[in-house]
């Protein structure tokens, strides 16, 4: 499904830009960073899924090519660079983009090749009509993917997970307490545990503000006292290795401090004395939670916590008010059939919610929906009744000249 999903998402926008790989290569390393990552993907994926196939594993080898697809190529990739393909003229960028998600979709037919041999085979030949880039009638005939090695690059990968990993955990505390992503919130703290991790957050930063409508990052010291953390056995990995000692495993795991559960977290596994034994344990054998702080809200995974900041005041009340009226005039031109380019003239009822909100971003709302001129009145004829938070008012959205 992602896969074929995907293939259509390409199709849609090659048809109308006539691509079909007769421009020259772009070299991967002269590719926008997004580019450079996904590619990098692809190939620690040829490597992943050659090395299982090779130990007879089809299983594993399935599973990180539906992993490949579901969390970076269709979530991430297509959904990020979006824009690059409906927007802008056909040149560098354009191109490059076309080109990355071209070759992602050719090898992952060649990767499923020996798992799903018909619909591999029936987009392979899609595919190779578009491109000809190989002379064989079927994707069994053509050799098997070989990792280019010089196109991965871990801490661009690292990275580039750490964003997605800190974005799922934003968006899952404001499903939690029930803010919407349109609404912009101040702030998100996040412990860092080296220099490394915090090099690697400050290349992503811009990434998550967007992704998660958030102000500013702030860094903690990954032993700051703002965010308290508990450690608890993790019976499910630990029960069978330690046996006897588990009750005593389990006690020493409890009682870890919040300096020891740093050292876990930076180090990735922790001795423990037990009656005079050194017992090692990783962090998959712990469950580490943070604990809620008042007017924020905490969440963690593995070694990542974030904090956010989930009071909303009212310059932030009044900006996410503005974004959901942007939504509500794009989707009255959506049902209204009006071209992308349309310009437009919006009359809008007085509204005490409301009408601050666009007294402040008038600017913004007008340059988004493409209004010449936004104006508040008492009263609407033949409008269209809308609802922001609760609160329902009518507007009218007229196409100009």
């Amino acid at each position: 499904g992602t896969l074929y999903n995907t293939y259509q998402f390409f199709i849609l926008y090659a048809n109308v830009d006539g691509f079909c790989f007769a421009e020259d290569y772009i070299p991967v390393k002269d590719r926008p960073e997004i580019d450079r990552w996904i590619l990098s993907s692809l190939n620690t994926l040829v490597q992943t899924t050659s090395d299982a196939l090779n130990d007879y594993e089809p299983t594993i080898a399935g599973r990180a090519i539906e992993e490949f697809l579901d969390e970076h190529l269709s979530n991430w990739y297509v959904r990020l660079c979006r824009r690059r393909f409906w927007k802008g003229e056909y040149e560098a960028d354009k191109i490059a983009a076309y080109q990355t998600l071209f070759e992602c979709l050719e090898t992952i037919t060649r990767l499923i090749a020996p798992i799903s041999p018909f619909f591999s085979d029936e987009l392979f030949k899609r595919l190779n009509d578009i491109s000809g880039r190989f002379n064989a009638a079927s994707v069994h005939l053509v050799d098997y993917p070989k990792a280019d090695l010089s196109v991965i690059d871990k801490d661009l990968e690292e990275r580039m997970q750490l964003a997605q990993d800190t974005s799922s955990l934003i968006l899952s505390i404001r499903k939690k307490v029930n803010i919407k992503v349109r609404q912009p919130l101040q702030k998100v703290m996040i412990p860092v545990l080296d220099a490394h991790m915090k090099t690697q957050f400050e290349k992503i930063e811009d990434l998550i503000k967007s992704e998660t409508n958030i102000k500013e990052l702030e860094y903690l010291d990954a032993s700051h006292s703002i965010i308290s953390k508990k450690a608890k056995p993790n019976f499910k990995t630990l029960g069978a290795r330690m046996g006897k000692s588990m009750k005593a495993v389990g006690a020493t795991i409890s009682a870890f401090s919040a300096a020891d559960i740093a050292k876990m977290e930076a180090e990735g596994k922790y001795s423990l004395d037990i009656d005079g034994q050194q017992v090692e344990i990783s962090l998959d054998d712990v469950v580490i939670a943070a604990e809620d702080i008042p007017g924020w809200s905490v969440a963690s995974k593995g070694a990542l916590t974030v904090a956010l900041d989930i009071q909303v005041s009212e310059a932030l009340e009044q900006e996410g008010i503005a974004r959901e009226l942007v939504n509500r005039i794009q989707n009255i031109r959506k049902d209204g059939k009006f071209e992308l380019t349309d310009r437009i003239f919006v009359t809008i009822v007085d509204n005490p919610l409301v009408t601050p909100a666009i007294d402040t971003f008038k600017s913004y709302i007008c340059s988004e929906i493409l209004a010449d001129s936004l104006d508040v009145v008492n009263a609407v004829n033949d409008g269209t009744e809308i609802d922001i938070n609760g609160s329902k008012l009518n507007i009218s959205v007229q196409l100009k000249g």
